[in-house]
């Protein structure tokens, strides 16, 4: 990881640090500066805004290599996120362990962005057996079209069992308990990448890597 961080003026640990207290904690940009000032670290916050920015897809794809091969029984649902004072759409998955599964923001609630998330997370994580899911039609419809599209004779089987889906409800608490009132995501792409970075915080703390 550490030719990501090359041609840039602070070496990687320092980097990385102001990047963890972004995902780790509830702490504004200007905090994070005042903490790094403390150790001795002069950085500006838009500084730690713009690592933030480049480096959470970096540190994402490599939590997926490194991440503990989930269950074949999955919980998928949705919750909303407001960027810009707009409602978006959080998809998330866990398996029946409680592991996270996979994650994506998206900026619609339709068949399309349930199939996207499909995608993602088959693309990380391979092929359930198995999808729990609430009433929703587009997430019904994601999961169909997947089959479709995809020859096997084994297909994602489609179960509504409303008291299975605690597990994933809980974990949209978690995560949501990261985003305060003082968190305000004013552009899709920073939201997208800010929640990343708390997501994979999150699969740390549950031993998954």
């Amino acid at each position: 990881m550490s030719s990501m961080y090359k041609h840039h003026r602070y070496p990687h640990i320092i980097i990385q640090q102001a990047v963890y207290f972004k995902f780790r904690f509830s702490l504004s940009y200007c905090d994070i500066e005042e903490l790094m000032s403390i150790r001795g670290v002069k950085v500006y916050h838009s500084t730690i805004q713009r690592w933030v920015f480049k480096f959470s897809k970096d540190i994402e794809h490599n939590m997926n290599t490194r991440k503990r091969q989930v269950t074949d029984s999955w919980r998928l649902d949705k919750t909303y996120i407001k960027v810009a004072g707009k409602d978006r759409y959080l998809y998330r998955a866990v398996d029946k362990q409680g592991n996270t599964v996979d994650f994506l923001l998206t900026k619609r609630r339709m068949k399309g962005s349930a199939q996207k998330f499909l995608n993602k997370a088959i693309g990380n994580n391979g092929k359930p057996r198995i999808i729990n899911i609430d009433k929703s039609g587009a997430n019904t419809a994601g999961i169909q079209t997947w089959n479709k599209r995809n020859m096997t004779s084994k297909k994602i089987k489609i179960r509504r069992v409303k008291y299975l889906n605690n597990i994933v409800e809980q974990d949209h608490r978690n995560i949501k308990r990261r985003i305060t009132i003082t968190t305000v995501f004013k552009e899709f792409e920073s939201a997208q990448r800010t929640l990343a970075g708390i997501e994979i915080i999150h699969i740390i703390r549950k031993g998954q890597i």
